[in-house]
């Protein structure tokens, strides 16, 4: 199996979808742009931002993408403020 494998993907995004409950998920298939999208529900806040969180995540793969929320987690639940 590859990353291109829709039912692959799709269970892998539904499982992001259980761990990282604070984003939606969206795959576009638009030339010259990342596969797999990533939007917070709610926005970071500034000190969040200057510690490298971000709302909107895009990654070629889903897994890449995972790891990139992971990051995220680390960095929103460090810096709460």
């Amino acid at each position: 199996m590859t990353d291109h494998d829709p039912e692959r993907e799709q269970r892998l995004i539904e499982l992001l979808g259980t761990i990282h409950r604070g984003w939606r998920y969206q795959a576009r298939n638009v030339p010259g742009l990342p596969r797999w999208w990533a939007c917070r529900y709610q926005p970071v806040t500034p000190a969040q931002h200057a510690a490298g969180a971000r709302d909107v995540l895009a990654r070629t793969t889903v897994h890449r993408l995972a790891q990139a929320l992971g990051r995220q987690d680390e960095i929103t639940h460090i810096i709460r403020a």
